[in-house]
């Protein structure tokens, strides 16, 4: 913390943009601001007492090790569930979920509705270790996770994810392994074939389009055209990237906070939904494990189009999925391309609030979506005795 503190304080900031918009990226004054709080009134110790606080253990998958919160509840019929994150977000997304999960009852919910929480971190981010060789791909992760639930003792689960997690989760459902219920997704992969060549390439969108579709293309246009060089720059070159990020807060700062703020549901302002101190959290995870680099590094394994239906090979699941659309996603799935890409869609629900990182801007609001989704699929779950957290 003191050599973070002195690297602040030795900022060489940029001049001024030169737009009175956000349009060249994050505003020197918003930086100015951030900068002068994260050096002299952030305080890291708080998170870290409220991770400390949580069951958390580590275990060694395939090589690597695999850190993660294992919450139980106190229901004896609750629902195993593993909630995995994405960029730049990290398991402190959910942390104000867990209770909302595994105690629903205590936020308005019903007993039945429990669930057992599980979040690791992805390998190369947080307090997981950082992949030496190539190949920790979505794939890979997705078996990780089934070990890792399976190790746990739970031989039926269900997975959430959004981003990164959504990917993941949608790997996990391909590979539909013994045990997986269903599936949860936030940003879900919905683009038909026929119209990511002219997304990607910033065509008008095409007539015969609903209203929802035409705003749904006319997003995703306007995001790859305007707003996804940070994702070619680590789909590419995530080390070359990484040495920024290693050396610089502010530089890492910057590259997160933009992203923060355009995903949340908050007009542009994501301090008014996570408030100053949540964002800095987990801008400083990113600095205290340097996992800049290796983070980044997990794009260049994806190398894929996140959003496009055919690239996700969504049509070959065929366990049960359940999606929510948050209003300030990146672009808002409509039900008709949902249906279409993912022919084992059984619950489909459009949330009033929210954006990206849904479960950190919205946690009770995640949950009771979570809650109903997955209510269906309880009738299926066995329960049997399991081991003690984090065997």
């Amino acid at each position: 913390m003191d050599d973070l503190r002195r690297r602040i304080a030795a900022t060489r900031l940029p001049d001024r943009e030169t737009v009175r918009d956000i349009s060249q990226g994050v505003p020197l004054h918003t930086m100015q601001s951030l900068l002068a709080y994260w050096g002299t009134a952030y305080d890291w110790r708080k998170v870290e007492a409220r991770l400390n606080a949580l069951p958390e253990f580590v275990t060694t998958i395939d090589g690597v090790d695999i850190q993660f919160i294992h919450v139980r509840s106190r229901e004896p019929h609750a629902m195993p569930l593993i909630l995995t994150h994405g960029w730049p977000g990290s398991p402190l997304e959910f942390i104000k979920a867990i209770g909302p999960l595994t105690d629903p009852v205590a936020f308005g919910g019903r007993a039945e509705d429990a669930f057992d929480v599980v979040i690791p971190a992805i390998p190369g981010y947080g307090f997981s270790g950082k992949p030496t060789e190539p190949g920790w791909n979505p794939d890979r992760v997705a078996r990780a996770w089934d070990v890792l639930m399976k190790r746990l003792g739970y031989t039926q689960y269900v997975s959430q994810g959004g981003d990164h997690g959504s990917v993941i989760s949608d790997a996990l459902a391909r590979q539909a392994p013994p045990g997986l219920l269903g599936i949860h997704l936030n940003m879900p992969a919905t683009v038909p074939a026929d119209l990511v060549d002219g997304i990607n390439s910033g065509k008008p969108a095409p007539s015969g389009l609903s209203g929802d579709e035409r705003r749904a293309y006319t997003q995703l246009s306007t995001f790859f055209g305007r707003n996804a060089a940070y994702g070619a720059m680590m789909v590419t070159r995530p080390q070359t990237l990484g040495y920024a990020l290693a050396d610089s807060p502010a530089g890492l700062a910057a590259w997160m906070f933009e992203k923060i703020a355009a995903w949340t549901d908050s007009d542009g302002d994501p301090e008014r939904v996570l408030g100053r101190d949540g964002v800095l959290d987990d801008i400083t995870l990113y600095w205290v494990t340097n996992t800049g680099a290796s983070s980044a590094r997990f794009y260049w394994e994806n190398n894929n189009n996140n959003f496009s239906a055919e690239a996700q090979r969504t049509a070959t699941i065929k366990v049960p999925v359940a999606v929510t659309v948050f209003p300030g996603e990146i672009y808002r799935a409509p039900e008709s391309w949902t249906r279409q890409a993912y022919p084992s869609l059984y619950y489909f629900h459009q949330a009033s609030r929210g954006g990206h990182f849904a479960a950190w801007e919205q946690p009770q609001l995640f949950a009771e979506e979570l809650r109903a989704a997955f209510r269906p699929l309880r009738a299926q779950l066995t329960h049997q005795a399991s081991p003690p957290a984090g065997r």
